[in-house]
């Protein structure tokens, strides 16, 4: 039971970390860049991965059957 709730906790940090990154690269909207050079853009940052991995962390902690 610990051991989710560390993963739970680690997912979200990640979660966090990684939604303010793509939530700060919005600005690149600002500069004329259309949405899709937007997503060009963040996909080749590493810490917007950590959205997804967060995102992934989360998920198995919740539904990741326990014994």
């Amino acid at each position: 039971m610990i051991f989710r709730l560390f993963i739970f906790l680690i997912g979200f940090g990640l979660a966090v970390v990684g939604g303010v990154s793509v939530i700060a690269f919005l600005n690149i909207l600002a500069t004329g860049q259309n949405f899709i050079e937007y997503f060009l853009f963040i996909s080749k940052k590493i810490e917007c991965y950590l959205l997804l991995i967060g995102i992934l962390l989360i998920t198995l902690s919740v539904y990741f059957p326990s014994k």
